[in-house]
């Protein structure tokens, strides 16, 4: 008997394949789809060669899709921003790849970093905008995919319902 505990496995329990989750091809739940955003950013070789900066408008690539999701790659220059909206039916995650970004939100303004992720439900309202000198990249994975873009006159418009929240 083990004085440090009542309770001993025998053998390998990894080889017990039936009691094994399978791996997933596809994200499902907030935490892996936060986790995908993060092995993406991580893989800089997949991502920053197809970074483009234009000077007139956002600049934006799909850069993946999965059953019932997409992920786009956009670029900021100083100055642009998505003006107040929500995300319709979809949830996402946005990822800061490179540069800064400000998220403003009913709850207040935020400064987010390379690393920085931000999660959101169907419905909340948000803005985002390059408010620093430097150009930024950053990831959005909506799930489901991208229909809609409501544009919002205030941030705290009575549409906003739910907050954006903490990764």
């Amino acid at each position: 008997m083990n004085s440090d505990s009542d309770i001993q496995i025998a053998g390998d329990l990894l080889e017990v394949r039936h009691l094994l989750q399978p791996v997933r091809q596809h994200p499902a739940t907030v935490a892996e789809f936060a986790g995908l955003a993060r092995a993406l950013a991580a893989d800089r070789a997949e991502w920053a060669p197809l970074v483009r900066y234009d000077a007139t408008s956002r600049w934006y690539h799909r850069l993946r899709t999965g059953p019932g999701y997409e992920v786009w790659l956009l670029s900021w220059v100083p100055g642009q921003g998505t003006g107040s909206h929500d995300h319709g039916p979809s949830s996402g995650v946005l990822t800061v790849l490179a540069g800064e970004l400000t998220e403003r939100s009913r709850s207040g303004s935020r400064s987010l970093v390379p690393g920085a992720q931000r999660i959101f439900a169907p419905g909340s309202v948000h803005e985002v905008v390059n408010d620093a000198i430097e150009p930024a990249v950053s990831l959005h994975i909506y799930y489901p995919g991208l229909t809609e873009m409501p544009m919002h006159t205030a941030l705290c418009s009575p549409a906003a319902q739910e907050d954006v929240v903490p990764a």
